[in-house]
């Protein structure tokens, strides 16, 4: 067994530095001022071959495959000192100490808090089997959130958790450990001092992450990583913001790729329709339609894979690449069909071939599969051609799988998405199944870039590098089309290409609610675009009441899907049970009245990696009391969300977080003591009643409530005309709710949702600012070339003290008017309304910078 005891000695080497121990050698790299890289060589070669790094200081073998998304920094400035018992590495904002005997690396901020500290002769190990081992002081008290899609509550202290992608269909929502992802990301958050730090273990083997569980009398309390091979090369990243962890992580693997605007729709699904003997093709036309007919407003439809179930001489099987014409007759007018219907299709695509795939043996010809293990558990892939392809299990019986990390592969691969799917007009791609979960035998090789690896070390990201040639294969087919790519697995930066969701959920009232908790992980992972299939994909039917929650509640997640696979032998559909019909369409039309909301929301995810659905402690890390939230979340910064996911709740629980000014990051202005309220709290989003911040009430809910509650500073955006498209119809009608009790911003986004003209400046993007006062200013700033749609614009300010004395839009007074009405009618003036306590303002679109006054000064009504 290794385990690195003393220093030898530390020294600069090129842009890192040496730590030279007793049995391994230690690299760190001060990659920016907030980020240190720390690498245990246990390998001995430091190769340098990653597929989640988007930013690096140092060449990769990757570099070519990554080349438009790949940038390279300097590394931030740092000096190395050595005293008595430690050598000190200073950088700007982070000082590494190196202890000399015993042995450990501990980091420290400005302010002398210790941020990290390793535990001594636990740190960097290597066992008998030839585990790495990584262990980390912690305290009782601390919490840990992220590590991508997990079961169970927020908080992982004292778990024990494994990364290991699985097929986890019906996995139980609190305790299956072991889902579809693989992203070996944490946020430390210390609850004395309120300090967040990332932990990103850059390792694509299994892994297990115990958090406190184990405890032992000799040493500090601590976590340990324990990865199945590979180096312990972690990336500590300093906050003190939780937001400012996300953002650091998401610079080291990608932002959130900008989807087409139809992602945000209600995407359609059921494994039934595809697995009708004939005539598939009719049959989702007539669900379409049937939506249409219903008044359920539709985007997508998530085409599983019985549409490439075709016959064989084991009967009939899926195969990837085939078309079944008895269920689908003319793939490419269907397409066409689809498409003027405003439904964007994502067909089905797995990487597994079963043996009696028509194509297989044209694919071996091109040497497309993972070869068979060496009797010795070798890499050595010097016979790689000539070796047999490596079998596993595959739906319906034994089959090849496809060996991503070979560039001729991947040039194979894309071609047959174009031939197969592309070419009849699909420009959507559903990677699922992607797990190589049945491949048992973990040392069958793959090339791994000319090196040679093995699929135990290399399979959680096989579903990045599927995703990303499935994006690269729809631009090069056609350039201008926004791909769409959708995956069930998914490594550390798969935010780069594709939505998400977390695979085959259970039907049942606990997944409803523990998969709020997974959504939430993955968001605090990087992973902003995400899901969970609404209504529970196996298991029976869910009851009307169950249904009726979880599209409540599934409104509000990125990924909106109804898709299941009914053991019943039923169908979930929007319009399954007659009497809540009515309630499932209030609610997926008003998802669609958010879109403007959302899709500014994925712009920011895209730029800034912060998640769109996210947890109390996100925006209020201030108040320890989110810190163990599970339930209500926020969905970006202006809307709090209070769904009721318990069967026959008569009220719903909510915390109101504290709000406070100058200390939350997203909220710190600045504000002169005379701006400052004495009392911020949140809104009711429908009655506009004031709940104080920092206390908890129980609202009084039915079936038909949705609780909503928008917090002091909150501006949302949405659409007053009616949607049923987002692909077709536009926002001609912009309503925007303000809550002004603080200075606050919000960057309202806007483009075709369709093209890739926004990377050539043709978007729209308006800061929409907030100044407090006794005169309230919104102010509205735009750039880019986009023509925005909008035609009518209609704020709706909560004031709840008094009506304004008057109203100014771009600097001229509009008129009042005291009957409502009147109001209506008109199109430019306002109104008070006195049963909202809201300012009421209309005016046709202005296209240029401006900005609108309402004073709320004190004046004499007899007087004046």
């Amino acid at each position: 067994m290794k385990i690195a005891k003393k220093v030898n000695r530390v020294y600069s080497e090129e842009n890192y530095y040496v730590v030279e121990t007793n049995s391994v050698d230690i690299r760190v790299w001060f990659l920016t001022e907030n980020i240190i890289r720390i690498r245990a060589g246990f390998d001995g070669d430091f190769d340098e071959c990653s597929y989640s790094l988007v930013t690096c200081a140092w060449k990769s073998r990757t570099d070519e495959l990554f080349q438009k998304e790949r940038h390279f920094v300097t590394v931030a400035p740092s000096v190395l000192s050595e005293k008595e018992d430690a050598y000190l590495i200073s950088g700007e904002k982070l000082t590494l100490r190196v202890a000399k005997e015993p042995f450990l690396i501990q980091i420290f901020d400005k302010e002398k808090h210790l941020l990290h500290s390793d535990i001594p002769d636990l740190a960097y190990r290597e066992d008998s089997n030839h585990r790495r081992l990584h262990s980390a002081e912690i305290e009782a008290e601390d919490y840990f959130f992220g590590f991508g899609e997990t079961s169970g509550g927020m908080n992982k202290a004292q778990e024990d958790l494994h990364l290991a992608p699985g097929d986890a269909m019906g996995y139980d929502p609190e305790k299956t450990d072991g889902l579809y992802k693989h992203i070996p990301f944490y946020i430390r958050l210390q609850k004395d001092t309120k300090i967040a730090t990332g932990y990103f273990y850059h390792n694509s083997g299994e892994c297990e992450f115990n958090l406190g569980r184990q405890k032992r009398n000799y040493w500090h309390r601590y976590s340990t990583y324990i990865a199945d091979g590979g180096d312990i090369d972690y990336f500590f990243i300093a906050g003190p913001r939780i937001s400012e962890v996300i953002s650091g992580y998401t610079d080291l693997t990608g932002k959130s790729v900008m989807l087409p605007k139809a992602a945000l729709g209600y995407l359609g699904s059921s494994m039934y329709y595809p697995e009708l003997p004939k005539d598939c093709d009719d049959a989702i036309l007539n669900f379409v339609d049937t939506a249409k007919n219903e008044g359920i407003p539709m985007d997508g439809f998530q085409l599983s894979s019985g549409y490439c179930a075709i016959p064989t001489e084991e009967g009939i099987k899926r195969c990837s690449f085939t078309w079944n014409y008895d269920r689908f007759k003319d793939p490419k007018k269907w397409f066409l069909e689809m498409e003027e219907k405003g439904v964007v299709v994502s067909p089905n695509v797995k990487p597994g071939m079963l043996l009696v795939h028509p194509k297989l043996s044209e694919m071996e010809e091109k040497k497309m599969f993972i070869r068979e293990s060496l009797n010795d558990g070798s890499t050595d892939i010097s016979d790689y051609d000539e070796s047999a392809p490596g079998v596993g299990t595959w739906w319906g019986g034994q089959g090849y799988f496809t060996d991503f990390t070979r560039e001729s592969t991947r040039e194979h691969w894309k071609e047959y998405l174009k031939e197969n799917l592309l070419k009849y007009g699909c420009r959507s791609i559903w990677n699922d199944n992607c797990e190589y979960d049945s491949v048992v035998d973990k040392d069958c090789r793959v090339y791994y870039e000319g090196k040679g690896s093995t699929i135990g070390q290399t399979k959680s990201f096989m579903s990045n590098l599927m995703c990303k040639l499935a994006k690269d294969a729809i631009l090069e087919y056609d350039e201008n089309r926004r791909p769409f790519v959708v995956c069930r697995s998914g490594h550390a930066g798969i935010q780069r290409y594709a939505q998400t969701w977390a695979g085959d959920n259970l039907t049942c009232w606990e997944a409803l609610r523990f998969n709020i908790c997974t959504m939430l992980g993955m968001g605090l992972s990087g992973v902003s675009n995400q899901g969970c299939d609404v209504g529970g994909f196996y298991g029976p039917a869910p009851e009307p009441e169950l249904f009726v929650r979880w599209v409540q509640n599934g409104i509000f997640m990125p990924r909106f899907s109804i898709h299941s696979v009914n053991i019943d032998n039923t169908v979930t559909e929007p319009w399954m049970y007659e009497e809540v019909t009515p309630l499932i369409r209030d609610a997926i039309s008003f998802r669609y009245q958010l879109s403007p909301y959302l899709y500014s929301l994925m712009y920011r995810a895209h730029k800034s990696g912060l998640p769109m659905m996210a947890p109390l402690f996100l925006q209020y890390q201030e108040d320890e009391r989110t810190y163990d939230e599970d339930e209500n979340f926020m969905l970006g910064e202006s809307l709090l969300v209070a769904n009721v996911v318990e069967k026959g709740a008569d009220e719903k629980r909510v915390y109101f977080p504290k709000i406070t000014i100058g200390k939350n990051d997203s909220w710190d202005l600045g504000l002169e003591p005379e701006k400052k309220q004495e009392t911020i709290g949140f809104y009711d989003f429908y009655t506009r009643e004031f709940y104080e911040g920092g206390k908890e009430e129980n609202i009084p809910v039915s079936l038909e409530s949705i609780p909503l509650f928008v917090p002091g500073g909150a501006i949302l955006p949405m659409a007053e005309n009616k949607i049923n498209n987002l692909a077709q119809d536009e926002v001609t009608a912009l309503r925007i709710l303000f809550a002004p009790d603080r200075d606050s911003s919000f960057d309202f986004y806007e483009d075709d949702g369709k093209s890739m003209d926004y990377e050539k400046g043709d978007y729209r993007l308006t800061r929409i600012s907030v100044e407090r006062g006794d005169i309230t200013k919104i102010s509205f700033k735009s750039e880019g070339s986009y023509v925005s749609p909008v035609k009518k614009m209609h704020l709706d300010v909560i004031h709840r003290q008094k009506a304004p004395f008057f109203v100014r839009v771009a600097g001229k007074e509009i008129p009042q008017y005291l009957y409502k009405k009147d109001f209506e009618q008109c199109e430019i003036g306002w109104y008070y309304d006195m049963s909202l306590k809201s300012v009421q303002i209309k005016y046709p679109q202005i296209r240029s910078d401006y900005e609108v006054e309402i004073s709320f000064e004190q004046f004499d009504m007899i007087g004046m």
